[in-house]
C-alpha cells in the first residue's frame, strides 16, 4: 500500500479527528499542511476542485470527507477498530449527529467575540477580513447559528454527552473508544483550547476526563511531506479504482449514471463545490469519480454517498 498522505492543517476540527484515529490505530501518515483559506493549488489540482478540509491521499486515490477517510482507515488497519459489530449502527449515527449539529453548535459558540478575540485577535485587519470573507463563501446560504442559540445548544448537548459518561466506562459506548467517541471530540475539542470560551466545560469534569484519555491518544509520528511532493506521488501512482480497473459488479445507478459517465459531485450543506469526473463507484456507501489534471495527471476522488449529492454533467440542477 502506497503511504498515507493526510492534508490538513492544525487548528482544523474535522482534522484533529482523524489525527487522533491515526494515533488510535497506531498508523504511519505523512503531514501536507494546507492553506487555511483559498487559494490551495496544491490541494484542488487532487481533489478537481472540493476544497473542505481534511484530504487523505494514497497514492493517486483521494478521500474527502471525515466519514469516508475513517472507513478506509478501518479498512487498512481494522484493529483496534471504530466500529465494534454490536454498536455499529449506534456509533455511526451518533457520528453524524457529532459531525453536523454537534459541530455547528461549537463553532458557532466559539465564534462569540471573546473567542474571536483570542483565536484571530493576533491577526492584521487584512488577514481577519480575508478570512471572514472565505468562510462567508464556504458556508454560502448554510444557516447559521446565532451565539445565544450556539451557547444553549451547546450546554444541552454537553450535559447529554457527559451523561452519556454516567455508568463510569472509560468512552462513548463503553470500555472501548468507537468512531462516535472522535466525532464528538473533535467540536469539543475546538472550544476547548480556546481558554476565553472553554468555562463551559466547568461543570462537567468527567466529560473534561474522557477528552483527555482522547487526547492521549496522540498522532503517531507524521513526517512532514510538501504538496508538490504530494502530486509527484498522485502522478507517479495509478489509482486503484478507475476506468481500466476492471470488474465494477457491485455498481448501483440510482441516478441514471452509468459507469463512465461524466458527472458532477458536491457537498450537499456548504463548500458547494462540484467536481467533474467520469463516474467509477457508485456503492450503497460511496461515489468515485475519475480525472484529469495538468499537475496530478490520473486520478480518483472518492466522497462518501451520505452527504453528497451526483448529478449527470448537462443535467438541470
Amino acid at each position: 500500500m502506497s503511504e498515507l498522505i493526510f492534508h490538513h492543517y492544525p487548528n482544523s476540527p474535522f482534522s484533529e479527528k482523524v489525527r487522533l484515529i491515526f494515533g488510535f490505530k497506531q498508523l504511519s501518515w505523512r503531514s501536507v499542511t494546507i492553506p487555511v483559506i483559498m487559494p490551495k493549488p496544491d490541494l484542488v489540482a487532487l481533489t478537481g476542485g472540493y476544497r473542505r478540509t481534511p484530504v487523505l491521499q494514497i497514492g493517486a486515490d483521494i478521500y474527502c470527507d471525515t466519514a469516508l477517510i475513517a472507513d478506509v482507515l478501518e479498512r487498512i488497519k481494522p484493529a483496534p477498530t471504530l466500529y465494534p459489530v454490536a454498536q455499529d449502527g449506534l456509533a455511526r449515527t451518533i457520528a453524524q449527529w457529532a459531525d453536523s449539529s454537534l459541530f455547528w453548535s461549537a463553532i458557532g459558540y466559539a465564534f462569540q467575540p471573546a473567542g474571536m478575540a483570542a483565536m484571530f485577535g493576533h491577526l492584521p485587519p487584512q488577514a481577519l477580513q480575508a478570512f471572514a470573507a472565505d468562510r462567508a463563501a464556504l458556508r454560502g446560504d448554510a444557516a447559521r447559528l446565532a451565539v445565544p442559540e450556539a451557547t444553549a445548544q451547546l450546554n444541552e448537548f454537553i450535559r447529554r454527552i457527559d451523561n452519556m459518561l454516567a455508568g463510569g466506562h472509560a468512552f462513548l459506548l463503553g470500555a472501548e473508544a468507537t468512531i462516535a467517541d472522535f466525532s464528538v471530540y473533535h467540536g469539543l475539542w475546538y472550544v476547548r483550547r480556546v481558554s476565553a470560551v472553554a468555562g463551559i466545560f466547568d461543570a462537567v469534569p468527567r466529560l473534561m476526563h474522557w477528552m483527555d484519555r482522547m487526547a492521549a491518544f496522540g498522532h503517531d509520528q507524521p513526517a512532514a511531506m510538501t504538496g508538490e511532493e504530494a502530486l509527484a506521488v498522485a502522478c507517479a501512482s495509478t489509482p486503484v479504482a478507475g476506468i481500466d480497473a476492471g470488474a465494477h459488479a457491485d455498481f448501483l445507478d440510482l441516478h441514471g449514471a452509468a459507469f463512465g459517465d461524466v458527472v458532477t459531485v458536491m457537498p450537499g450543506d456548504y463548500g458547494l463545490d462540484p467536481v467533474e469526473g467520469r463516474l467509477v463507484v457508485s456503492t450503497a456507501s460511496e461515489f468515485a469519480i475519475e480525472r484529469e489534471d495538468a499537475r496530478a495527471g490520473t486520478v480518483v476522488v472518492h466522497f462518501p454517498r451520505l452527504g453528497f449529492q451526483l448529478k449527470k454533467s448537462g443535467d438541470a440542477a
